[in-house]
């Protein structure tokens, strides 16, 4: 095989690859090539390595399944596939919460010990592994959890995350807050720091 036309492989927009993968089908590898990396590494900061390859995977089969659905208004499918992952993250989100409590009361990541990278191995992980805050977000609602994560760890937009999860922008705001000050307060931060301000994006 020799790869995609080359007109298609400089196609920066990725609402035009969808269009094509529609005729083209192997062209949706394109977009499996830009951003899976980048779903991979958001599962497993969030279920492990072992259950990322498979949120992985699935994000992208069940993305190519429903691609004739995209919104071509929208040039970037980064916040679509991660919708799509977050989805398939939240059936399995006992597991993320009994991980987190895990971490929380052990100080040990379950995951990590056998031989899973739970949080990956940077200062944001560092940070990430001590007990309160595992248990912080532990205790978060699924959604609160979903939306501070998707800010915090894939580094979406208020805008990308309200499009991933088809939500308003201020759902979004307001779950963020709510999700900021719940776990601020949780780490013991001065209640009179703890504000209900929304932060610009």
């Amino acid at each position: 095989m020799s790869g995609p036309p080359p007109s298609a492989a400089r196609t920066e927009d990725d609402a035009e690859i969808v269009a094509q993968s529609l005729e083209q089908s192997e062209l949706f590898a394109l977009l499996y090539d830009r951003y899976a990396a980048d779903i991979h590494r958001y599962a497993a900061r969030r279920l492990g390595d072992a259950a990322a390859d498979d949120i992985t995977a699935d994000t992208f089969l069940t993305a190519f399944r429903i691609r004739s659905r995209y919104d071509r208004t929208r040039a970037n499918a980064r916040p679509w596939l991660y919708g799509i992952a977050g989805n398939l993250i939240g059936k399995q989100r006992r597991a993320e919460v009994r991980a987190l409590r895990a971490l929380a009361r052990t100080g040990r990541d379950p995951l990590a010990a056998s031989g899973g990278a739970f949080w990956l191995e940077d200062a944001d992980s560092r940070i990430a592994a001590q007990g309160p805050l595992a248990g912080a977000l532990a205790a978060l609602s699924g959604p609160d959890r979903h939306v501070l994560l998707l800010v915090a760890w894939a580094d979406l937009t208020y805008q990308e995350v309200a499009e991933a999860l088809g939500i308003p922008v201020g759902t979004v705001r307001s779950r963020l807050n709510r999700a900021r000050r719940k776990v601020r307060t949780a780490l013991g931060a001065d209640p009179a720091f703890v504000t209900d301000a929304v932060e610009v994006a």
